[in-house]
Formats: C-alpha cells, structure tokens, sequence
C-alpha cells in the first residue's frame, strides 16, 4: 500500500490562487474574502508510477513546421457551426457557460442526438437518465449511437470511456465531476481543476473533442477557478433571458476560429431553433398606426448586423423624483444621453420619468444605438411618431456631435434589404461604399440636425 500525503491550502475561489495560508486579499486578482479552505491528498505512487502515455517531444525550428488543417467534425447546427469556426476540432476541449435553464443542455442534446456515424458518450452528473430519455423524447430526436452515463465519479468515467470508445465526448457539468485523488467536494477549486486537466489530457492523447458544460456565479462569469478558461480551446457563452425566446450563443475565445461570429436561438416547444433572420423576428409586427416613441436602431452583433427596436415612454414625474428605468440597454449610458439632450438640444427632462426598452429581451452594449435612443426619447417626449421605415445608426458625443461608427456598409445594406426607405448615419460616415445604396441615407452632424430634420416635416 502506498502512503498518502495530505496538505491543507487555501484557494482563491474567483482565481484559483494558491497559498499555504488563509488571505484577506487575494494578491492575484485583487478580491477580498474569497480564500476556501481545502485539504489535497496526493499518492505517491499515483504520481511517480503511472507512466504518461504522451510520447516526448523535441525542439523544433518553427520554418520546418508544417501547416496542416485541423479535422472538424461538423455540427448539425449551422449556428453552432458558425460560432465554433467549421465544426470541433479533434483533440479539443470546449467549454460552454450560461445561466440555469437558459438551455445549455438541450442545445448539446439536440446537437449530438443528430450527429451520424459518431459514437458520443454524454456524461450527466445533474440528470438521471430517464430525465435525459424524456428531453430526447420531447426534442423528437433519437440516436442509436448516443450513449448516456449518469456518473459524478472522474475514475469510473473513464473506465466506461475505455469500454465505449467514444468519437465525442459530453461532460455536464465540470463542477459536478471529483476524483478521488483530492480530498474535497465537487465543484471546489481543486476539483474542478484537476478533473479539467487530466480530461484535457485525455483529449489531446486520443484526439477525442471533449464538451465541458459549465456553471456561472453571480457576477455572470464562468463558475471555478479562471485557469478553467485558459486549459480549454474555445470558451462559449449561452446568453438570454429565461423570459424571452431568444438566445445568443457567442465565443469568449476560440483557438480555432474567431471570436466575431455570433449565433442566434429561438426556445420553442421542442427546443432551439435556429433563427436565419433575426431582424425580421425582433421588429414589431406591423402595426394599424404609427405610434411615438418608437425608433429602429441598426446595431452589429459579432460579425451579424441586426435591426432592433428601440422603444421609449417620457412622462411626467409623479412622484417628485423622475426615475430612469432600462432594459436591455445601459442605464449610465441612458443619462448621459439624456444630460446630451438637455444640454445641447434645450430638452427639459430633468422632471420626467423616462423608461427604455430594446424589444425581444436583448442586452446591447453598441455605442452605435445611441442616434436611436435620443430619437425614441424625442418622439416620446413630443409624442409624435417616427416615420415608418426609418432607421438610425451612429454614436453620440458629449458635445452633442454625432460620431462616426463601424461597420456602416454592413449595416446600411441590412435595412435596405429589409425594405427601409431612410436612414440617419453620421456625417462623413458614407465615404467608400463599394455599393450605391437604394435607401436615402441622411447625413447628420449634431443632435439638433437630427431634430429638425425629424420633426420639422
């Protein structure tokens, strides 16, 4: 029998930081109180013993290297495709992140269910394997190469991976896996890190993919130490609200491809769905009247252009305090936009109530939705509505300038092929089109051009 050494050491649970001893603050990511208690136990002879089966490797010199393309194995999902790059690559490690029961688990379902000629062994450590038969049941999918392990054990995984074989393999989730090798629960830091590792191992060893399925905290950042980031190849985040339909899939980082491409969900009864044109499905139908305080606002996730609807209501404070209230959309950025109006437009907002909202539950962060939010804003406070068939693209100053934006070809050319007859984009901000657009662009320099060449028709 070989003798075991166990040691006590702190870990930091928002980095993985090790010490010897308990810490305020973490000297590497600087955050207070986040140091665990854990006790490692490690063999000996497990350590020394067991002989690695990666072969040695030489130096190098990088000009003999040889450029070859990495075999992918195509998804069954274009949108996982896109976002993954072609397809996982053999070999890799994956982790993919989001809130409870924004679907994670159904997206992997309702992928490797369809996947052909492919032996997938999916690990669950938080389902039974009749709630797994019941979703694949309810997705309408079933495969015949499809093993499921309900097993939370790191040891007895892989010995039902040297039995099965798998081309894919499927781990949900990473915080639920242990070995035995370390003395502490599942979903420690230590855990988590050591399971991550030696899957990695795995991966790279016999070329199988391994999908890592990942919780988040609080803050919305992946759940474990941040080397979990840093073992995988590519990093993707399951986004969306549990209230809506729509879901965003979107790569934090990829070896393999790029990180601009983004893809686009929509939760029904029987799972995802792919959404091909999200624009059409996140502007409002087409309604008997024209109602105010309505803009359509042109904004670029990834590498994807998207017409959003912006919508505003300005009305009077009935409580004395004039409350700011925002969805989907950055609160500060709101005021500051508000301050604009007020300063350089002569708009009095300071005793009015002022709510926004992007319409199908989508967050947006590009400074490029600012020309539709002033102009939501301004239609709602004079309540006259915008014209059908016009949207806005540009960034707005502190002076009350409205600054040029990125990828403006990409966006011009979505609203004219989704029938808009005008849109505002910055002065200067249409030079070298490669194309002559059919919609009027309308040049506007400053907040107050964009008034009166909105309002006074």
């Amino acid at each position: 029998m070989c003798a075991q050494k166990s040691k006590t050491v702190y870990f930091c649970g928002a980095c993985g930081y090790e010490s010897a001893k308990w810490l305020g603050k973490c000297p590497s990511c600087g955050e207070w109180n986040t140091f665990v208690e854990e006790k490692v136990v490690s063999n000996s002879r497990s350590a020394s013993g067991k002989k690695s089966r990666i072969k040695s490797e030489k130096p190098v010199k990088l000009t003999e290297i040889e450029i070859t393309d990495e075999p992918r194995i195509p998804m069954p999902s274009s949108e996982l495709n896109r976002v993954l790059g072609g397809g996982l690559v053999a070999g890799s490690m994956t982790l993919i992140g989001g809130e409870p029961g924004v679907g994670k688990s159904t997206l992997l379902l309702q992928n490797i269910l369809s996947i052909r000629n492919r032996r997938i062994l999916y690990v669950s450590g938080e389902e039974s394997s009749t709630q797994l038969k019941l979703r694949a049941d309810r997705l309408g999918k079933v495969s015949e190469d499809t093993y499921i392990l309900c097993e939370t054990r790191l040891e007895n995984i892989f010995t039902q991976i040297d039995e099965v074989k798998p081309d894919i393999l499927v781990v949900d989730s990473i915080q639920t896996v242990a070995t035995d090798e370390i003395e502490s629960s599942a979903g420690s830091v230590s855990q988590v890190r050591e399971c991550a590792v030696r899957l990695l191992r795995f991966a790279k060893e016999s070329g199988v993919p391994v999908i890592l399925v990942g919780h988040i905290n609080k803050e919305g950042a992946i759940a474990g130490p941040k080397v979990l980031e840093h073992i995988v190849d590519t990093v993707l985040q399951f986004e969306g609200d549990r209230q809506y339909l729509f879901r965003i899939l979107r790569a934090i980082k990829n070896r393999f491809g790029s990180t601009s491409e983004i893809g686009i969900y929509e939760m029904v009864a029987r799972g995802l769905r792919e959404v091909k044109n999200p624009s059409e499905m996140l502007l409002s139908e087409n309604r008997e009247e024209e109602m105010s305080g309505i803009a359509i606002g042109v904004t670029v996730e990834g590498m994807r252009p998207l017409l959003v609807e912006v919508q505003a209501l300005v009305s009077s404070a009935a409580y004395g305090t004039p409350q700011r209230s925002v969805t989907g959309f950055d609160q500060r950025r709101l005021n500051m936009l508000l301050a604009v109006l007020e300063k350089r437009a002569r708009f009095k907002l300071g005793q009015k109530d002022v709510f926004l909202n992007i319409a199908g539950g989508l967050k947006v962060a590009d400074p490029a939705l600012d020309l539709a939010v002033v102009s939501a804003v301004m239609s709602s406070n004079f309540d006259i509505p915008i014209r059908r068939r016009t949207a806005f693209v540009g960034e707005v100053g502190l002076s009350g300038e409205i600054r040029t934006v990125t990828r403006v070809e990409q966006r011009v050319a979505e609203a004219e092929k989704l029938g808009f007859e005008r849109i505002y984009v910055p002065v200067g901000n249409v030079k070298g089109l490669q194309f002559s657009p059919k919609i009027n662009v309308i040049e506007v320099a400053t907040v107050a051009d964009l008034f009166r060449s909105l309002f006074s028709e």
